[in-house]
């Protein structure tokens, strides 16, 4: 036990970045750090967080997978800066110094207009999505996601007299924040309190094979496209514009679809004139193995809604990315009044979002991070299959590149799920180590039983040792509980 600890400390002393090019303190006099404590602890409300829990934590530094807190306390950053979205790391000077150029030459026009900055960053990532052939501007997951649900009810009233409105979304899925976008999540805990939603979006079951809704069965896929096209058939395929669903469900408990499933839901599209709309703003740019995450199971959307990992956080900027189909939809008449999609962004017209991302793609391509990713996603699920022999409450081990996911149960033959304060506390034990995972956090009332995690696409299998070191730690102290 003493040895296996003193691996876990060597290893997560080493040096952090290889392309760190300047240094900065990680602490701050007393007064300034008292001050910048109660400035926050006062003035801020943060995300997701109950505040009667205490002051939340302050980070000042990051550098490569590494960030420091307002303590100086070093942590090796599996989350990507907590919610998916830093995927080559921090600290990158090159991405800064693109968006400090663009930002003097010209910071903004509205969206009415082209920049050259965004036609630049537009072909370098049509060039990665063959089929594809126009992006939307806007500034977020969400509306990115409210962007496509607009263009597929303006199609309707277009061409359908708004009779083929509804949007089918998937259980367990997520897509955004908004009342609109959680009216599309299939996540209860997520949608608590906040109805009444928009009308129109109707739930379909989840693809988790490991909850199987139908028991030990060979044929999971099969019942999977039955039950959607079940769905499909009692709304009337007449009523639906567009499936949404995410290539692999992200936050709610990192599922990969099983075999075939994809095409099938696909194929669904195709036989009821609906369409395809991807939501790659978690999997997109890499973190799958891929590209982007469709790319892992051969199918061709009609939309794919990006954003988190396009600039890798370092400015705002999301997708809508359509065919040309969808774009003539709404472009094809100019005696039409209504003919044309009459939607702005206001910060989709920032410049600094697509100057960010042109450097962003262009590391990953220098670097074979996406290569990267698929590499080192592999040698996470050997080291978690391990775990998952040593440790019974592990369940399930799922991932694919770098979005990994372990479910936890309090016994494997019933799969009771363990309660969420279980996965807080495996949290927290890395945390105090320095190292920062995720979970599923108040999404589900059941099923908040899953760590998840997304290191940055340049992590190394050295560093993949210092994770898994430290929840094999958290794990064992458990059982010391």
């Amino acid at each position: 036990q003493r040895r296996r600890k003193n691996l876990f400390i060597r290893n997560h002393t080493q040096k952090s970045s290889p392309f760190r090019t300047r240094t900065t303190s990680n602490t701050m006099d007393k007064e300034t750090k008292h001050d910048i404590l109660e400035k926050n602890a006062n003035c801020v409300w943060q995300h997701m967080t109950n505040h009667a829990a205490g002051k939340a934590p302050i980070m000042v530094k990051g550098e490569g997978s590494y960030v420091w807190d307002i303590n100086g306390k070093r942590y090796l950053d599996a989350s990507a800066g907590g919610v998916w979205c830093v995927n080559v790391g921090y600290g990158r000077e090159s991405i800064a110094e693109a968006v400090k150029e663009q930002l003097v030459t010209l910071n903004y026009f509205a969206g009415s207009v082209g920049t050259p900055i965004s036609a630049q960053f537009s072909d370098k990532l049509l060039s990665k999505m063959p089929g594809f052939s126009r992006i939307y501007y806007a500034s977020s997951g969400s509306e990115a996601n409210e962007k496509a649900y607009k263009m597929v009810r303006q199609i309707s009233e277009k061409y359908y007299g708004g009779k083929k409105s509804k949007i089918l979304y998937r259980e367990r899925d997520y897509h955004g924040a908004t009342i609109t976008c959680l009216a599309s999540s299939g996540q209860e805990e997520r949608r608590s309190q906040f109805g009444p939603f928009t009308p129109g979006f109707v739930e379909f079951p989840h693809c988790c094979e490991y909850r199987s809704q139908y028991g030990d069965v060979d044929n999971y896929t099969e019942l999977s496209l039955n039950a959607l096209e079940e769905v499909i058939l009692k709304e009337d395929p007449e009523t639906i514009g567009s499936i949404v669903v995410e290539p692999m469900t992200a936050g709610g408990g990192c599922i990969i679809p099983p075999e075939g499933y994809l095409q099938g839901v696909q194929a669904l599209c195709r036989k009821y004139n609906i369409l395809l709309h991807v939501d790659e703003v978690v999997c997109g740019l890499g973190r799958t193995g891929k590209w982007f995450g469709y790319q892992n199971f051969d199918i061709q959307p009609d939309i794919v809604t990006l954003a988190k990992g396009v600039a890798s956080a370092y400015a705002a900027i999301s997708c809508t990315v359509v065919t040309e189909e969808v774009f003539e939809k709404l472009n094809n008449r100019l005696d039409d009044r209504y003919g044309y999609f009459r939607d702005i962004s206001t910060f989709g017209g920032c410049t600094a979002g697509p100057a960010a991302a042109l450097e962003n793609v262009a590391i990953i391509e220098r670097e074979g991070l996406v290569e990267n990713s698929a590499k080192v996603g592999d040698y996470f699920m050997e080291k978690f299959a391990a775990l998952k022999e040593k440790h019974s409450i592990i369940g399930d081990v799922r991932g694919m590149g770098l979005l990994l996911g372990l479910e936890l149960v309090k016994d494997r033959v019933t799969k009771e799920p363990c309660d969420e304060s279980v996965c807080m506390k495996i949290v927290g034990h890395c945390g105090k180590n320095g190292v920062i995972i995720g979970r599923t956090n108040r999404s589900f009332l059941k099923y908040n039983n899953t760590i998840v995690l997304s290191p940055m696409l340049n992590c190394t299998t050295e560093q993949a040792d210092v994770i898994v070191e430290a929840m094999d730690n958290a794990f064992e102290s458990l059982l010391e509980q």
